[in-house]
This record gives structure tokens, sequence and C-alpha cells, in this order.
């Protein structure tokens, strides 16, 4: 009787092949009721540790180190976060991000001292890599990027805000909470990492919130994890006091130079783009096209803009609200509408923001260059704030 050779030797590899590790699913507590808020006396010590966790930029930065599973088999891993006002009435913008720990430098070092940030890249150190002092610095890679809504939860049961409600909701929510799969973000999530969150607020009340990391294994026979890497590319979030609001790109286009040690296969582009003002005409209420080239090729042209923000008005009982004209059965109307309600450069009060995602193919080994432009941006003037929460990062396969 002949065996098929083929047969043959994929029974031999398989019998040879040993079995995965498996460490089940995991659910991984990173901050439980946690109070973040704005607090001067932070101004003249910025980086201030309570009970295992950093409190940065007068309290606007929250950081600790988390221990994560290293998992063989491959896993989907998910982001849970869910917030409630603690009585910050505004909607803020907010990120949820990870210190890549392949680098020297981290936001850490730019506040307790033991390295000048201020001499990185004029107004707006620590936005991409660089090389200083035979040390490394990486930008933050983003889990999650967020906006506050207004007063979600602390405000619901005030008596001016009762007139607020509108009649197509039946209550103001408790919370608010988003949901993200973040797989491919999983080579930075294993073992030891440090895990942050960034809110805006100005306020000493804050807001109160809650992150989870839900780690789903493959029961699939033999799915080894995939053999993955991420690159750092920028990140413009203001997460260290010496930062600015980044205007820069109302002055030129944002240049990166990147060097790959060796050839990127299926690469990928993750970028994430957020407009902020809150004043009339400005980059937050406008349209503001986006331009992403690599190699002097452009490889993304879009506008970042959402335009169904009057979805998320039950979690916005501190909003504001006046009257526009508008025509009824033939007669004109004042009609009520919420400043939640309005149209915003790619993101509502309430909302999460998904990234981007822009084929690369294979990329050579080499010093390669990123351009980001958005042309019509506006600078911050006065109190005319305009600026840019912009970030990117590279998954590819090894």
């Amino acid at each position: 009787m002949k065996i098929n050779l083929s047969i043959l030797i994929i029974f031999i590899l398989f019998s040879c092949t040993k079995p995965i590790e498996h460490i089940g699913d995991t659910s991984v507590s990173v901050f439980k009721d946690r109070h973040l808020y704005f607090d001067m006396a932070f101004k003249t010590d910025t980086l201030k540790e309570i009970n295992g966790t950093y409190h940065l930029d007068a309290g606007r930065v929250l950081l600790k180190k988390i221990k994560l599973p290293t998992y063989f088999a491959q896993p989907k891993v998910t982001v849970h976060m869910t917030l409630t006002s603690n009585g910050d009435p505004w909607d803020k913008s907010g990120s949820l991000f990870v210190i890549p720990n392949t680098a020297d430098l981290s936001v850490l070092d730019f506040e307790n001292g033991s390295f000048d940030a201020k001499q990185l890249n004029e107004d707006f150190p620590g936005i991409q890599s660089f090389n200083a002092e035979q040390k490394t610095f990486q930008p933050n890679v983003e889990l999650l990027r967020f906006m506050t809504p207004f007063g979600v939860g602390h405000f619901n049961t005030d008596e001016r805000i009762a007139e607020r409600k509108p009649v197509y909701i039946p209550k103001w929510e408790d919370n608010v909470e988003w949901t993200q799969d973040i797989t491919q973000l999983l080579p930075l999530l294993n073992d030891e990492v440090y895990i942050g969150v960034y809110i805006d607020t100005w306020t000493k009340e804050g807001y109160n919130f809650s992150v989870d990391l839900q780690f789903e294994e493959s029961n699939i026979p033999n799915h080894i994890k995939k053999n993955q890497g991420i690159i750092p590319i920028v990140n413009t979030t203001k997460y260290v006091s010496d930062q600015g609001y980044y205007d820069a790109f109302s002055k030129g286009n944002l240049n990166v130079k990147v060097t790959f040690e060796s050839e990127l296969k299926n690469a990928k582009l993750y970028y994430i783009t957020t407009g902020h003002g809150g004043h009339a005409e400005g980059d937050e209420f406008t349209k503001k096209e986006h331009i992403i080239s690599f190699n002097n090729q452009v490889v993304k042209q879009f506008t970042p803009w959402r335009d169904d923000c009057a979805a998320f008005r039950r979690f916005n009982p501190h909003s504001g609200v006046w009257t526009e004209p508008a025509t009824w059965k033939g007669e004109a109307i004042e009609e009520r509408i919420a400043s939640s309600d309005y149209s915003r450069s790619n993101w509502c009060p309430g909302s999460d923001i998904l990234p981007e995602v822009i084929d690369l193919g294979t990329i050579a080994s080499g010093i390669h260059e990123f351009e980001f432009s958005v042309p019509e941006a506006q600078a911050i003037d006065g109190n005319k704030i305009n600026y840019w929460m912009t970030s990117a990062y590279i998954v590819y396969d090894l």
C-alpha cells in the first residue's frame, strides 16, 4: 500500500509541532473608578505620584504601569472605557495611550526633569521619534481617541437641565461607554507597559472613568499569534506640560523621516485626527482637507468630518440650547438645536474616533518620509483656539 508522500510529510510536521500554550480569555482592569481633574497646585510640581498612578500636566494626564498577559495563540483585543462627568460641564478631547516599551525615553522623563524637552523641536517637543544623548524617544500610541460629552451623568437631575431635554430621548444617560477592537496593537500590549489617559479638563471637578482591556483567545486549533510589529510615527496630542496645542499645520506641513532597519511587509498606516477650537468658523466647526503623502506620493486625501452629532444628544445634558429658523407645514417656526448637535471635525461630544487605515504594501528598508498636510488649517489667534490632535503608527508583518 503506497502512501502519498505529501500527506506523510504534513502528518510528520503536525506530529512534531509543539502544542501552543493557551492562556484563555483575560480581562485586565487598567483604571477603576479613577478621578482625573485639573489642579493648579500641580503647576509647581507637574509630576505627582499617588498610589502607584502618576499625575502629569497639572493632573490632566494619569499614567500607571500595567502587567498584561503574553499570548502565543491569537487573541482578539478590545478596549472598553466608561466615563462620567464629576462636575466638568464641557466637551473635552481625550486620549487613552500606551508608551512603547521599545524606547528609552517617555513623557515621564520630560516631566520629572531627567530630560529637557524644551531643547526639542521648538514649541512642540516629543511629537515624533528622535535620538538624543544616546537615548531614543518614540511618541505615544493611541489605544482610543475619545471626546467627553457635556456633563454626562452629573447634571441629569439639575432643574435647569430638565427643560433642555428633547422629547425624542427617553432620559439622560448615566455615563458614556466606548468599545473598540484594537487587536492590531497587540505587539505593544504584553508584559509590563505604561498606559495613560489624557483629558483636556480645566476644572477641579473633572471626570470619573474606568478602562478595561479584554483578551479573547482564538479557539481555532493551532491558531498561532500573528507575528507583527508596530512603528510609532507621530502624535501631536498635548501630553507634556511644556507642550502647546498643535497649530503648526497653519504654518506648513508636518514632515516625519523614519528609518526602517528591514523590509516591512503588508504595512498599514493607522491615522487618527480631530480638529478643535470651539469658536465660530474655527477648525473645529469648518471642514479642513487632510493630505497624507509617503515618499512624495499622496496615499490619502480626505476631509475628516462628523455630521451625526445629534445622535449623541442623550449624553449631553449640559449642552447649550438655541433656536434656529425652520419651516413646519408651510409656516416659519423656531426649532431648538443643542451645541452638541453641531457637526465637527471628525468628532461629536460623546463619540470615540476610529482610525483611518491606509495600505502601504511592502516597504523597503532605509530612510522614508511621511508628510501630513492640512492646507487650510488656522493658527491660534488670542482666544480663537485652533489645533489638531493627530497621531499615526504603522502595523506590519514580520
